[in-house]
């Protein structure tokens, strides 16, 4: 029973983890989605009178879509940390293949 709790717990955990993952990118596609309406000129006609709408006024918008976007990688990649190529069962995997690849080569110079 406790094993079962466990991974129901480790669910429960993986869930949360994809939650959060999935609210971090929507929060960043419609932030950046509408600073690039502002800066593109999309949404001029519904800012206030007397707001600016020179283009150098929106220049930090590409700084902030490239930080968030590495932010958001960086989530990516935690959040897929145990599926990379370099995770214990690939270890286990390789380990297994070089052992059988010396017993075949231990086999075959014994046969001389």
């Amino acid at each position: 029973m406790k094993k079962e709790e466990s991974k129901y717990e480790r669910a429960i955990k993986r869930v949360k983890e994809l939650k959060g993952f999935y609210n971090h990118l929507k929060i960043f596609l419609i932030v950046n989605g509408t600073l690039f309406l502002l800066k593109s000129g999309w949404l001029h006609l519904w800012l206030p009178e007397g707001f600016p709408t020179a283009g150098y006024y929106f220049d930090w918008i590409n700084a902030n879509v490239l930080i968030w976007l590495l932010i958001l990688m960086v989530h990516f990649i935690l959040l897929h940390r145990n599926k990379w190529a370099f995770s214990k069962k690939w270890e286990e995997k390789q380990i297994q293949k070089f052992m059988e690849k010396e017993s075949d080569e231990t086999k075959r110079y014994k046969e001389y």
